[in-house]
């Protein structure tokens, strides 16, 4: 994803089906990676780059799993 502000990358994440979340969270992972090993040679002119991809992991995260969350309280409310 783009530079964007924190807003617009959560209404991004927001818009995005279960699948896609995951597809992000794969390419952030990948992103990551090669930050960390590009770090690791001092190849990294941006090391706020490795921050940015480490949150981005950490709010598709999240957004799963308040779905997940969210389907089973509607599961127990159709049983209960």
């Amino acid at each position: 994803m783009a530079e964007l502000k924190t807003r617009e990358m959560r209404e991004q994440l927001r818009a995005m089906s279960n699948d896609e979340l995951k597809n992000e969270i794969a390419v952030q992972r990948v992103a990551l990676y090669h930050f960390r090993r590009k770090n690791a040679m001092r190849m990294v002119e941006n090391t706020a780059a490795i921050r940015l991809a480490r949150r981005q992991v950490a709010r598709a995260l999240t957004l799963l799993r308040e779905r997940e969350l969210e389907t089973q309280r509607g599961k127990i409310a159709d049983v209960g």
